[in-house]
């Protein structure tokens, strides 16, 4: 039950951050939104909990933390991918049919 519950509140936190980051096409990448919630929450909640609290109860400033390593993580996701996305081939008409026309 307690993996079930980590899962789930990964899902809802990698979530709330890519709605502070942008919906990519409108809609949220659920596998994004739980990868990004579980390692956002591992990394940003454990670390503000135990140099804040000193413990790893849960607490606001673990629930924030999770927030911010998860925006974090899914800031850098896309950054990646659209770091490896193909490069979209130049078009070679101009938009302007003026200038068009000059360059033949």
């Amino acid at each position: 039950m307690l993996i079930l519950a980590i899962i789930l509140f990964g899902m809802v936190i990698g979530a709330g951050a890519q709605l502070i980051l942008g919906r990519h096409h409108g809609r949220i990448d659920w596998t994004m939104a739980i990868v990004a919630g579980l390692v956002g929450s591992f990394v940003g909640g454990l670390l503000i909990g135990l140099l804040v609290d000193g413990d790893l109860d849960l607490h606001p400033s673990g629930i924030i933390g999770s927030l911010v390593g998860a925006v974090i993580v899914t800031a850098a996701w896309r950054w990646m991918q659209a770091r490896s996305a193909p490069a979209k081939p130049a078009n070679s008409r101009s938009g302007n049919p003026a200038k068009r026309n000059q360059a033949k």
